[in-house]
């Protein structure tokens, strides 16, 4: 297993007691196209996590990658001007969220961030998220994700 998706599970069982069952996929889940086919699962059970400027702060919005985060929708929920709402720099993501762009997990966050998610994920048995590398995902429950990431649901995507 890659070191950081190691990271990641050990970080999960060691904060809050959760097995994380990693499979990786060299070819690469990048995408969530990627993710779903390396997995063999609907786009829409592929629980992004994306990380946005909201003002001077960060949010985690874990998305189903079926679709596309509202700028407009984020902004209103956090009670910021959608002008001052984007995607943050890579730099800040690994700095303050503890990972890259493309493996960032749902939780296990290097600070206490607030997480937004996606109310249609809640429709899929299973959803599949990211476990700290492109390469490497999870399988869990939508409502254990939710709780486990202290996520708020929101009405976020477009």
């Amino acid at each position: 297993m890659h070191q950081r998706a190691r990271q990641f599970a050990d970080a999960a069982r060691e904060r809050y007691g959760f097995e994380v069952t990693v499979e990786e996929f060299p070819e690469g889940t990048k995408t969530a196209a990627d993710a779903a086919a390396a997995v063999g699962c609907e786009v829409g059970q592929i629980a992004s996590s994306l990380v946005f400027r909201a003002g001077e702060d960060l949010v985690v919005v874990v998305t189903s990658g079926a679709n596309r985060v509202s700028e407009e929708k984020v902004a209103a929920r956090l009670g910021v001007d959608a002008a001052d709402v984007g995607m943050a720099d890579p730099e800040a993501i690994r700095d303050v969220v503890g990972w890259s762009i493309g493996g960032v997990p749902p939780f296990c966050h290097e600070t206490d961030l607030p997480v937004l998610f996606d109310e249609t994920l809640s429709a899929y048995d299973t959803v599949w998220a990211a476990a700290g590398t492109p390469e490497a995902v999870f399988p869990v429950d939508p409502a254990e994700l939710r709780r486990l990431a202290g996520a708020e649901t929101a009405a976020i995507a477009d």
